[in-house]
């Protein structure tokens, strides 16, 4: 199964397929991140996000989608700019007919290194583990949607285990 991950946000989003087999092994097979111009007019910004990010779909044919929520931030004008950024991905990823899971960063950061306070240093590590990647992988939003691929797909993983037990 591949399942791709985001790290939303209107300059830059992060992006993250992870190949998830039957046995449990995970492998990355592409990551980086979606820039858009800091002087661009926000509705451009978003169509930007939204035509890369159906480029991606469309190159990689993911099987599923996950999206980091957005959690609580005193800087509401930051908040309000990664709520449109989100909505944009959502809606791209609806269109392309996924299933969407939602998890926050601490559900993320549980599923990865076992601890939902575990710092951006201790992510990457893991995830580099997690993926067997030669170095960190950078930039950050990168590692980060690398990282909700992961939850996903062990998520995922775990409910066909449950599933496979039902009478």
């Amino acid at each position: 199964m591949l399942v791709l991950g985001l790290d939303p946000g209107t300059a830059t989003t992060g992006y993250g397929l992870v190949k998830a087999a039957a046995d449990g092994a995970m492998t990355a097979i592409d990551y980086g991140v979606i820039l858009t111009p800091a002087k661009t007019p926000l509705a451009e910004r978003l169509q930007m996000l939204y035509e890369r990010l159906q480029a991606l779909l469309e190159r990689h044919h993911p099987d599923g989608a996950a999206v980091e929520k957005l959690f609580f931030q005193k800087n509401v004008t930051t908040a309000m700019s990664v709520g449109q950024a989100r909505g944009v991905l959502l809606l791209a990823l609806a269109q392309a007919g996924l299933a969407v899971a939602e998890y926050t960063p601490n559900e993320i950061k549980e599923a990865v290194t076992g601890y939902g306070s575990a710092g951006k240093a201790q992510m990457q590590r893991m995830v580099q583990m997690l993926l067997g990647l030669e170095s960190l992988p950078r930039p950050d939003d990168a590692a980060d949607a690398l990282a909700v691929a992961l939850c996903h797909a062990q998520h995922l993983r775990w409910q066909t285990h449950l599933a496979q037990r039902q009478p």
